[in-house]
């Protein structure tokens, strides 16, 4: 994917020259990573290449899109000036199809759009960025908002070239680049069951919570309650990553949804509510071991049904910081949102959102990580300490600069190792440039909004019962 330091177009060490508003139409994906439904996305240009971009839903009312074109061309420029100055100026892509807003046609969806083009165009006009080009994408068509010739543009449309022969197309397949489905569908994949499997599953999280309370009443210690919890994530993960691969996603996630068991979701659920667990779970980042780790946390964030739907919040966070660390910002982005929809005051999820939005490389996080796994094996081992007992690089850091969490929230009782890392990273940041920890402007960044209420995705098709 490209990214705000790259030309129009480029892929890797090559470039690619978009000269008419049909090749911009067919590049959006290619930038963004997915294929945008229902969405407005500003790019900035600086030069003649790709800078910064901001993605955000349609609004349903148009009494909503002033405010709306507003806040995201402050965001977008706001941004760019903090980090490569202003842009040359914006493109503005609008996409949305025909279906989704019971419209008749394609061409009405642009012309009920056309008002809310307008609003962009003047919103980034008067920050003195210049729209360039403003595209409508809906159907598999494309309109220019911006064409001053007459009769130029088919009042029908443009059919986009979604074949896979042009020169983006063949460059990005060079590249390796693989565009995503829509943002719906990853959503889909982290969304609660809503089959006959919600029942069971229910009763399963039931039984546990009866069995685990009382046994915490009783004087079970929370170490071991933790080791039997990452013990049975282990051995799923383990089971998961010996099933043959499925190519769809759809299908991948059928078959690990027959893997799991109703009990074992649900005590992994239930365990995983304690944030020094989450932590020890949250190791599992790199290599073949986060990819399995990352099915698992999909698989369990769609179990959190019923009145278990808050529990969501500590798998999707996860899964939101395993795809992160594995490169994949367009489904760390949905699952981080999703888990904030969830509970909005879950720590660890605003902290990872406010990391990837102000730019901060995984790395550091990572490394407090796998520090933190190197000081719990030479306690169990004190033979490793004479072979290194120094912390791992930064951790010292971490503990000394992380004082608090988000500006303006209290701090968490017994805030987690992790997400002291975090909250230390964004507050060194902050230091060096002024206005950090504003929401990015930078690949696969929405423009700021609040959690949407306990709202559901549904999935693509319907998941067979068992």
């Amino acid at each position: 994917m490209t990214n705000h330091q790259q030309a129009a177009g480029v892929t890797g060490g090559a470039r690619v020259i978009l000269r008419t508003a049909g090749e911009l139409a067919e590049a959006l994906p290619y930038l963004l990573g997915f294929r945008p439904d229902d969405s407005v996305v500003l790019v900035a240009l600086h030069k003649g290449r790709f800078g910064g971009r901001v993605r955000l839903g349609i609004p349903e009312r148009p009494e909503d899109w002033p405010s709306v074109a507003e806040q995201m061309a402050h965001c977008l420029i706001g941004e760019c000036e903090r980090r490569d100055g202003r842009p040359d100026s914006v493109v503005a892509f609008l996409c949305q199809d025909a279906a989704a807003t019971g419209t008749d046609t394609a061409q009405g969806v642009m012309e009920r759009l056309r008002p809310f083009a307008q609003l962009l165009r003047t919103a980034c006009g008067g920050l003195d960025v210049p729209v360039t080009e403003a595209l409508c994408l809906a159907n598999g068509r494309y309109w220019s908002y911006c064409c001053p010739r007459p009769g130029c543009c088919p009042p029908e449309g443009t059919p986009i070239n979604t074949g896979g022969t042009s020169v983006m197309a063949a460059t990005a397949a060079y590249a390796g680049i693989h565009v995503r489905g829509s943002v719906e569908e990853v959503r889909a994949r982290l969304a609660p069951l809503r089959t006959a499997l919600v029942a069971e599953q229910t009763q399963a999280l039931d039984a546990a919570a009866m069995e685990l309370v009382p046994r915490i009443f009783a004087g079970v210690s929370r170490e071991e309650v933790e080791t039997e919890t990452l013990d049975l994530a282990r051995r799923v993960m383990r089971r998961l990553s010996e099933a043959p691969p499925e190519e769809a996603d759809l299908e991948a996630d059928l078959r690990d949804d027959e893997l799991l068991a109703h009990d074992e979701a649900a005590t992994l659920i239930l365990g995983l509510q304690d944030r020094e667990t989450r932590d020890r779970a949250a190791e599992w980042m790199e290599g073949a071991e986060a990819h399995s780790a990352l099915r698992l946390w999909r698989a369990l964030a769609r179990r959190c049904v019923g009145p278990y739907g808050e529990h969501a919040a500590a798998p999707l966070s996860l899964a939101g910081w395993i795809a992160w660390s594995l490169g994949d910002t367009v489904e760390a982005d949905q699952a981080l949102e999703m888990a904030l929809t969830v509970d909005p005051r879950y720590i660890f999820a605003r902290l990872l959102n406010a990391a990837m939005a102000d730019g901060i490389d995984p790395e550091p996080v990572r490394r407090s990580l796998r520090g933190q796994r190197v000081n719990r094996e030479q306690s169990v081992d004190p033979a490793l300490d004479a072979q290194d007992p120094q912390p791992a690089a930064g951790e010292d850091d971490i503990d000394k600069d992380a004082a608090a969490a988000l500006p303006g929230a209290a701090v968490e009782p017994g805030m987690s190792r992790a997400a002291r890392g975090l909250e230390a990273a964004l507050r060194r940041r902050g230091e060096r440039r002024p206005r950090a920890g504003s929401r990015s402007a930078w690949p696969g960044a929405r423009a700021p909004r609040r959690p949407s209420g306990n709202r559901r995705v549904n999935r693509p098709r319907t998941r067979d019962d068992g």
